[in-house]
């Protein structure tokens, strides 16, 4: 009986190995929502000029119902659209602006002409009841009415914010037809919107007709990756921060003191300089972060510095070197024989022939090696086309024989290289010819 007491009031205490895999999960699972871009993120720093810019032109066609036009210009990933999401997210956290504010997203690659883009905005204004099975002349026309139907009982109509995400894909329609109409709106104060164009081509305003162009404000905001690596750091290590919440328990507290320990870990440091060099994109720092959480369980509750190590070897591996660790070796012996043909004639492409050619010396001049007849050789070659390690240079049209196409090899010697020391149980000769350029 008392052992059943026991185990009574055993059962109603809690396990903290249990708290402590439920505080791991809910860490994972509001992380990779960040990392995913499906939660809003933490505010990103080396902006906040920029920030300010493009708020207050936001605000005023919100609060006031001034209408403006603008384009945002930087490299991807540099935060172009969390900024805009961050701004209209903290805009209709005011009562009035909420009410009155509406937003139409469209996008270049989706809204490939004007019609489709038309349907969007109708979709995203929930006025299809409004436009019906009504005709109009042109397009300026239709859209003209649909602004009319948001008017309100003053016959003042509530500010929208179109946000033109590819906006050089725009261009590219015909006669510019949505540009054209959406900046002549803006200009001449028919409707309070605010037009925000987003690319990454520095030039997009060559792209536009002069009619559009005459009636763009060429207000423009750059979003450059400017900041310096100790900005890099503070943004990966913002990202990692949990905000502590009334109840959260200590594990949050917990988790943001081993976060600070890692801002200031020399490998971590060291991992994250690497990709500060190679690539400032916050998209690929969300790769290395996700990789990072991802290794997070019961017995490993908080990330470590080997975790980042790991998870620059993982995100940094090179897709073509991997691919070759998969080939046979007859094939790696084949781009080995391409790499020195490519030596050879100073990069000059080369057929099937050339290559048996070189690989036949090399079977022959190695006793321990295999020599294989011509058509299982062709074969190989066939299946390194097919994985898109040699290409044709002659276009698929073309007649001549299979083995006189002309080709060019697609992987760079350093990858080979590469390919060859992690290549299980490679042949010591096949790592001799391919160090040596003659045989």
């Amino acid at each position: 009986m008392k052992s059943s007491k026991r185990k009574s009031k055993g059962s109603k205490e809690t396990d903290p190995r249990e708290t402590t895999t439920c505080s791991i999960e809910n860490v994972q699972d509001e992380l990779r929502l960040r990392f995913s871009q499906n939660a809003p993120s933490p505010s990103l720093h080396g902006y906040e000029k920029e920030r300010g810019q493009l708020f207050d032109l936001i605000k005023r066609t919100a609060s006031t119902g001034e209408s403006n036009s603008v384009l945002v210009i930087g490299p991807r990933g540099s935060g172009k659209t969390m900024t805009l999401n961050s701004i209209y997210n903290e805009l209709i956290e005011d009562d009035n602006l909420r009410e009155n504010l509406l937003q139409v997203k469209l996008n270049g690659l989706l809204q490939t002409d004007d019609k489709i883009a038309l349907k969007e905005i109708t979709r995203q204004l929930q006025l299809e009841n409004t436009l019906g099975d009504k005709v109009f002349g042109s397009f300026a026309e239709t859209l003209q009415f649909l602004l009319d139907a948001l008017k309100c009982g003053s016959q003042s109509s509530k500010p929208i914010l179109f946000i033109l995400e590819e906006f050089d894909m725009f261009a590219h329609h015909k006669n510019q037809t949505l540009l054209y109409n959406l900046f002549d709106i803006a200009q001449s104060d028919q409707a309070p919107i605010c037009v925000v164009g987003v690319t990454c081509r520095l030039d997009v305003i060559e792209l536009l007709e002069k009619r559009v162009k005459s009636r763009f404000s060429h207000r423009q905001v750059y979003f450059l990756n400017n900041y310096s690596f100790q900005n890099f750091c503070d943004i990966c290590m913002s990202y990692l921060r949990i905000e502590s919440k009334p109840g959260s328990g200590d594990f949050i507290k917990e988790w943001n003191k081993q976060v600070e320990k890692l801002s200031k870990d020399g490998t971590v440091r060291d991992v994250l300089q690497q990709q500060f060099h190679f690539n400032k994109d916050i998209r690929a720092l969300h790769h290395i972060l996700m990789y990072v959480v991802c290794q997070l369980n019961e017995t490993h509750p908080f990330p470590t510095p080997s975790d980042f190590v790991e998870a620059m070897k993982v995100t940094s591996t090179d897709s073509k070197s991997a691919m070759l660790h998969g080939i046979s070796i007859l094939e790696l012996c084949l781009i080995i024989a391409m790499k020195h043909l490519t030596d050879i004639y100073d990069g000059e492409p080369f057929n099937f022939e050339m290559v048996y050619s070189e690989y036949a010396k090399f079977a022959q001049k190695r006793s321990s090696m295999q020599m294989y007849e011509k058509a299982v050789v062709l074969k190989a070659f066939e299946h390194l086309l097919a994985l898109e390690l040699v290409k044709s240079t002659d276009g698929s049209g073309t007649r001549i024989q299979k083995e006189y196409r002309l080709m060019s090899l697609l992987i760079h010697p350093s990858q080979i290289t590469d390919a060859l020391q992690k290549y299980p149980q490679c042949p010591t000769e096949v790592k001799q010819w391919a160090s040596t350029s003659v045989i």
